[in-house]
């Protein structure tokens, strides 16, 4: 929300809470605090307060879209931060949230000048003409809700009699409720960005690395079938966990007994040309990060440590406690890259890269879940192999496992343990 509209907010609640005497809840509240011996400020800074307060309870629900039930949860908020007799919210079909009263014989008529704010897409106020003497709604304010694709809806406020502050306050907050609704639409967007990067990475993996593995598996099934069985175990273990559908987050430990698995295959076809050293800290395990994160960057390792060389390949994958966040570095003395040439890839450049979409797929999504700040750092030259470090908060809003596991993890706890191609 911008500072205007927020500014605009504010003071239009604390005029409705202090210009319209619709605050009585204040006023006792003051008598509480005078008895205390307590004193909040003045009234425009406690009517700013809790103007603030409920709009940050309202905005919860209403980040998961227009649908029924974020409207139902939002309905109470923002007819409080309103102060008036009734308020529903609507989209362009129904009413889908009513507090107060006056829902049964105010619903149809809401909804008819709703179609007629659609047309123009502009806010009303009109007298309700409701016949019923005990009904206290006698004015309405038709408020459109919109997003990317124009009006997705209506805020309708309605009072005991006429007013110019209702309609501009009714008109502002419609205005705060939309850019809820918008950031809702960006939260499913990048969720939606993120499943499209994850099923790239998997359209990377499938190929070349199942073809690979098979081969490898089958070439033991004759020679040693008891490998084969255990390689065919962990093969599936990794592609049950590389191809699952739920979650954007995972473990630590989730993510290494993956690496564990891929590396158990890669090694069955590389044999002693491929080493590789575990260093884990086991107070990191739980750390949540975004799924399939690290499973490229060791991909990245093994393609230029051994697919691109002919000698031995030593890899290095470290995960220590650092406070507040967890370190991880893979490296591995293989060929290398021009810095320059990474900068390119980094930036969108991927023709030719024989690093496909992986290390910038990586990068970004962890700029998008933890700020520039956490970005890849690489060290490279040609000839000089690669390390990459990633840093990971340990908390981070937002970041969590949807279905967390105990961290029964790789390497043992803190000691290093190698893993062979043999």
């Amino acid at each position: 929300m911008t500072g205007t509209a927020l500014t605009v907010l504010v003071v239009a609640g604390a005029a409705l809470l202090l210009g319209l005497g619709w605050a009585g809840g204040h006023r006792q509240a003051r008598r509480g605090e005078r008895a205390a011996g307590l004193d909040l400020g003045t009234p425009v800074e406690r009517a700013t307060f809790h103007t603030l307060y409920t709009a940050s309870l309202a905005a919860p629900p209403l980040r998961a879209g227009l649908t029924q039930d974020a409207a139902r949860k939002a309905a109470r908020r923002l007819r409080s931060l309103l102060g008036t007799e009734a308020l529903c919210l609507t989209d362009r079909e129904a009413v889908l949230a009513w507090d107060g009263p006056g829902a049964d014989h105010h619903q149809r008529r809401a909804m008819a000048r709703v179609a007629v704010m659609l047309e123009s897409g502009r806010s009303q106020s009109v007298r309700t003409e409701c016949q019923r003497p005990d009904c206290p709604l006698k004015w309405a304010v038709f408020a459109p809700l919109t997003g990317e694709d124009g009006v997705l809806g209506a805020l309708v406020a309605y009072g005991s009699r006429e007013s110019a502050v209702l309609v501009r306050a009714a008109t502002e907050v419609a205005r705060w409720v939309s850019v809820q609704l918008e950031l809702s639409e960006l939260d499913r967007a990048r969720t939606r960005l993120m499943e499209a990067e994850i099923k790239a990475l998997r359209a990377q993996i499938s190929p070349h690395f199942i073809f690979n593995s098979l081969a490898a598996i089958a070439s033991f099934v004759r020679t040693d079938p008891e490998r084969a069985r255990e390689l065919l175990l962990e093969f599936a273990d990794f592609t049950r966990y590389s191809f699952r559908r739920h979650g954007e987050f995972t473990t630590l430990a989730e993510e290494l007994r993956s690496i564990e698995q891929y590396l158990a295959l890669a090694g069955a076809r590389f044999g002693d040309r491929l080493k590789v050293t575990l260093q884990v800290a086991p107070e990191v395990l739980p750390v949540a990060l975004p799924f399939l994160c690290l499973q490229p960057l060791v991909e990245n390792a093994v393609k230029h440590g051994v697919e691109d060389s002919t000698g031995e390949c030593r890899i290095t994958i470290a995960a220590r406690d650092a406070g507040a966040e967890a370190v991880l570095t893979i490296e591995d003395n293989g060929v290398g890259m021009d810095p320059a040439r990474l900068r390119r890839i980094l930036a969108g450049d991927r023709a030719g890269s024989s690093s496909g979409v992986g290390l910038p797929n990586v990068d970004e999504r962890m700029r998008q879940v933890y700020g520039d700040d956490y970005g890849l750092v690489i060290e490279t030259g040609v000839g000089a192999g690669m390390k990459i470090t990633v840093r990971l908060p340990k908390y981070r809003a937002g970041v969590h496992t949807t279905t967390p596991r105990p961290p029964a993890g790789p390497a043992g706890g803190g000691a290093s343990s190698q893993a062979r191609g043999d």
